[in-house]
C-alpha cells in the first residue's frame, strides 16, 4: 500500500490556500471541487486546480484531487481538466456502487489515452458515504484495480441516517467498522474522514486512535494544525517498533528450537502475533524511507 496516513482538504477555489498547501507536513493534498466549493466557483475552482496542480507535489506530496458525483454531470470535465502525469488520483465523492466506479474508471482511461499515460496511472478513493454505500462498500471497494483506499464520510452519512453527529461517535461506529473491514477484505486501505472540531487536539487524537483500532490506516485533516496528531498517530512510535522486534526474535529462537509459539512478558506469541509486528517493522521501514 502506498503511504497514505495524513490527507489535507484545500478548497480548489482558494489560490492562496493551494499556495500554502505545498509547505502542509500531508501525505497528501486533496484539492476539493466538492464540498468546499459554492456551486457558482465550481467552474473557477476546476480552471484553478489543473493550472495549479503541477506545483502542488513538488515537495513530493501526492495530489488528489476530490471531484463531484456523477449525478452533478460535474465528473467528466474535471477528470478530464485535471489529469496529468503529476496527479496521484481522484477521490470520488459520494460513490453508491460499482456502477459509479465504472463509468469513472472509463473517464480516466480517456484521459489517460488522450494524454499518453499508462493505464492505470489515475488512482482512486471512493467516498462511502451513505448507508446504500455502506451496505456495499466490498463490492464498490473491488469495483477497479484503479481503487487504492475507500474513505468514509461521516457527516454525510449521519445526514443520510438522519441521526444527530456526535463527539462520542457511537452513531457512526458500526459504519467505520464496515468501511474498515471491506477495505481490508480488498486489500486497500481505509481512510478516515475528518474530525471537524479543529481546535480540539485532544478529541482528534482520541477519534485518531479510535480510528486505528478498527483498521484505518490514514485521515483526512481540515486544518493543517490537525497534521502532526494524525501523523503520529498513524506512525509506527518507538515503543512499538522495540517490542515488535522482540517479538520477532522470540519467534526466531523458538522456531530454531522447533517450536510453534513462545511467550514474551508473559503473553504468547504465535503466528498471527508475529504476522503483526512483522508488518509494523515494515511500515516502519518504508515511513523511514519517506
Amino acid at each position: 500500500m502506498d503511504i497514505l496516513r495524513s490527507l489535507i482538504f484545500v478548497p480548489g477555489n482558494r489560490a492562496d490556500m493551494l499556495g500554502k498547501a505545498r509547505q502542509f507536513d500531508a501525505d497528501v493534498i486533496v484539492a476539493d471541487l466538492e464540498d468546499s466549493v459554492p456551486n457558482d466557483e465550481k467552474d473557477n475552482a476546476r480552471q484553478m486546480v489543473s493550472e495549479m496542480g503541477p506545483a502542488l507535489c513538488q515537495r513530493g506530496q501526492k495530489l488528489v484531487v476530490r471531484v463531484n458525483s456523477l449525478d452533478t454531470g460535474l465528473t467528466r470535465q474535471e477528470i478530464e481538466s485535471v489529469a496529468g502525469d503529476h496527479l496521484y488520483g481522484v477521490s470520488i465523492g459520494k460513490a453508491e456502487s460499482p456502477i459509479d466506479i465504472n463509468e469513472c474508471h472509463k473517464l480516466a482511461s480517456a484521459a489517460e489515452k488522450r494524454l499518453g499515460l499508462a493505464p492505470g496511472h489515475i488512482k482512486f478513493i471512493p467516498w462511502i458515504e451513505n448507508a446504500r454505500a455502506i451496505m456495499g462498500a466490498l463490492d464498490i471497494a473491488t469495483a477497479s484495480p484503479r481503487i487504492v483506499a475507500i474513505a468514509f464520510g461521516a457527516e454525510d452519512y449521519t445526514d443520510d441516517m438522519g441521526v444527530e453527529r456526535t463527539e462520542v461517535g457511537d452513531e457512526v461506529h458500526f459504519a467505520r467498522c464496515m468501511v474498515g473491514v471491506a477495505a481490508r477484505a480488498a486489500r486497500i486501505a481505509a481512510l478516515d474522514g475528518p474530525f471537524v472540531a479543529f481546535r480540539d487536539p485532544e478529541g482528534l487524537r482520541a477519534d485518531c486512535q479510535t480510528g486505528l483500532k478498527l483498521g484505518f490506516k490514514g485521515k483526512f485533516a481540515i486544518h493543517p494544525a490537525q497534521l502532526d496528531i494524525i501523523n503520529e498517530t498513524f506512525t509506527p512510535g518507538a515503543e512499538e517498533i522495540t517490542y515488535a522486534k522482540r517479538v520477532v526474535e522470540a519467534w526466531l529462537e523458538a522456531e530454531e528450537a522447533g517450536r510453534g509459539s513462545t511467550s514474551l512478558d508473559g503473553k504468547m506469541i504465535d503466528v498471527p502475533v508475529v504476522k503483526r509486528a512483522q508488518n509494523l517493522l515494515a511500515l516502519a521501514e518504508r515511513l523511514s524511507k519517506k
